[in-house]
């Protein structure tokens, strides 16, 4: 607006040229157009930021501002309709100066409409106020009730197609067969029965996260019970046992690595590896190794090689196949530790993500093991067809042929290490020696007594606050609610949340202390959602009593608690200093539990400490530290 107001203000004498008439009156109804524009969305600004989340009453002007901003949409498309016109007669000829500005202000105004229709297009709920929509439990299921009940199944049925039209727009670019399609509906049905219960936005969740942060950081600043803080002696045999998986885990997480190929390489090496890669794709393919998938100029496996330092002849299979509940995978010879081992990828597709989000149970039944368990279904299915592959294609059985005293080991990190924990399990009846390292494996994969069944065999490896490691169905649900509980009793603006926790998180300090409802209240009566939080939270919605409740015996839950696979090594990083971290990072590791994970955590490193990268670099550091302590 300033720009077309100095433009027109500089050149208001000029417009005798022939065309010049008609541009006065364009500039001057643009200037007009754009300066109600602002005073609408001025408006829009000043309401928004009155009130707080759980109290709307001072913005209840605003959708009447919102329909005047949309009503001025129309004479501003009409507008950059006429400028367009303008600038494509030839028979103007005015100021080149003046002509080039007014060419800047149609681009622009089409460029500021173009991408407003796509705002509008991503944010737009079709669903509107109908996916709150839910029946009390005291309403009886009979014919009386039957109406209400196609209504309710209606809303359900209108919200998963919502949520599969989304998915599948964004998978747009992806070959799309039965089994995806089976994966888009089971995935849009999460989504639906994850946020059909609750009335939050965007901007609601990250206030609730920016909460949520310095509230879990005030908690840690607490002193801690001496008991808290007690670890083992390092004389302890228990020490011992975890200095010994640490210099195994720090060996094998190359492996792990390795398997995602030149991505990893090229993300670690960001200057050298195309030169290094380049260098070798030249060179012949080995005969004595199977390569399945696309591997153009061969720089997925000269990655690996670099990265693993073993040579061609090392490799028994390698498959950078990859689909919906396929992923690439990798069978190696590794002779310093006379291991067979297979390293399986971690998610790095739109296909790897649609198997992450396959987060429906499915029972897992081993003969003379167990009689059933829980698992995540699209992780089991991806280590089924690896276990196919492995076993019905004979890979082991060549690899044992050529190395028949060598141990199986099975790798993988994220999506691969829960694919290799579940591996593990189906392999381990016939390779009772078998071991297997899961890096940040997701937190949801194995049910309780799967989960204390692999300890005599499976090592899992977390870092920090890993987001991952923690994802599960009910730490999502438990995530929620605090969101909701801590968002809705909050007394400030969400303007100035999410201003001072932009600051907090980018600058460092103390956490702030917003007032809420919850001070001074008793512990009996924090367990009671507060009026304002019931506002944020439909009433009898499943996920909002699912917390309050234990589930009924006699129909279990769509999604059960499920956890970590085997033991877990916790890795947690230390500050060399008091306030600020500097380079020289420490790292320390202990045995820990599944019940440490029970809860996601908010931090600005919660994805960070899940990268390969990141996972690697804490087990080297931890593993050279034990070896310069043996040596002193």
């Amino acid at each position: 607006w300033i720009g077309i107001f100095v433009l027109y203000t500089v050149h208001k004498g000029q417009f005798n040229c022939p065309g010049g008439g008609l541009l006065h009156s364009y500039l001057l109804g643009l200037i007009i157009l754009l300066a109600s524009i602002i005073c609408a969305l001025s408006a829009l600004v000043y309401v928004s930021m009155q009130g707080t989340i759980s109290n709307p009453g001072p913005r209840k002007s605003l959708p009447k501002i919102l329909y005047t901003r949309l009503l001025l949409y129309f004479p501003e498309f009409i507008w950059a309709v006429v400028g367009a016109v303008w600038v494509s007669d030839n028979s103007v000829q005015c100021e080149k100066t003046v002509i080039n500005g007014v060419i800047g202000t149609v681009i622009a105004s089409w460029i500021i409409i173009v991408f407003t229709v796509i705002g509008v297009v991503i944010v737009f709920d079709p669903l509107g106020g109908k996916k709150t929509f839910y029946l009390p439990d005291g309403v009886s299921r009979n014919l009386e009730s039957s109406q209400s009940g196609q209504l309710l199944y209606n809303v359900k049925s209108s919200a998963t197609r919502v949520w599969e039209k989304r998915i599948r727009l964004l998978c747009c670019c992806i070959v799309q067969d039965d089994d995806h399609r089976v994966a888009f509906t089971s995935i849009a049905e999460l989504f639906r029965s994850y946020f059909s219960d609750t009335d939050l936005v965007p901007s609601d969740i990250a206030a609730g996260l920016i909460l949520l942060h310095q509230e879990q950081d005030k908690m840690e600043n607490c002193p801690k019970e001496p008991e808290e803080v007690l670890c083992h002696s390092p004389s302890s045999p228990v020490t011992d046992d975890l200095d010994v998986e640490l210099e195994n885990a720090a060996h094998y997480m190359l492996f792990a690595a390795a398997a995602y190929g030149w991505p990893y390489y090229v993300y670690t090496n960001p200057y050298t590896a195309l030169c290094k890669l380049n260098g070798d794709c030249c060179r012949n393919r080995p005969t004595d190794s199977d390569i399945t998938g696309s591997d153009r100029h061969n720089f997925h496996f000269g990655s690996i090689l670099k990265i693993t330092g073993l040579q061609y002849r090392d490799f028994i299979h390698i498959s950078f196949h990859n689909k919906i509940y396929e992923i690439p995978f990798f069978v190696a010879l590794d002779h310093k530790k006379e291991a067979i081992v297979v390293a399986v990828r971690g998610t790095l597709s739109f296909e790897d993500i649609l198997t992450d989000l396959s987060a429906d149970c499915e029972d897992l039944t081993l003969e003379e093991v167990l009689e059933n368990g829980f698992v995540h279904k699209g992780i089991t299915q991806a280590a089924n067809y690896i276990y196919r592959k492995l076993i019905n294609d004979g890979i082991l059985n060549q690899a044992f042929t050529i190395a028949p005293e060598y141990k199986l080991v099975i790798v993988g990190h994220s999506l691969g290490g829960g694919t290799a924990s579940i591996l593990a399990i189906m392999l381990r009846n016939s390779f009772p020696t078998l071991r297997c390292y899961a890096f940040s494996p997701p937190g949801g994969l194995l049910s309780k007594s799967l989960a204390d069944y692999t300890k005599h065999f499976i090592v899992s490896v977390i870092v920090g606050k890993d987001l991952v490691a923690r994802l599960s169905m009910p730490n999502m649900e438990d995530l929620k609610r605090r969101i909701v509980r801590i968002v809705a009793n909050c007394n400030r603006p969400k303007y100035q949340i999410l201003l001072r926790g932009c600051w907090y998180e980018v600058f460092g300090g103390d956490p702030d202390d917003f007032p809420t409802e919850l001070d001074g209240r008793n512990q009996d009566a924090l367990t009671q959602p507060l009026l304002a939080e019931e506002s944020l939270m439909v009433h009898r919605s499943p996920s909002y009593n699912a917390l309050e409740e234990e589930p009924h015996l006699n129909s279990p839950p769509q999604y059960p608690h499920l956890y970590l696979p085997g033991k877990i090594i916790h890795i947690v990083e230390e500050c060399s200093s008091r306030r600020l971290c500097s380079s020289d990072i420490k790292y320390t590791a202990r045995w820990s539990n599944e019940t440490v994970f029970s809860s996601i955590l908010i931090s600005p490193k919660m994805i960070t400490d899940h990268m390969p990268d990141v996972v690697l670099k804490a087990l080297t550091s931890l593993s050279q530290e034990h070896g310069s302590c043996l040596s002193c």
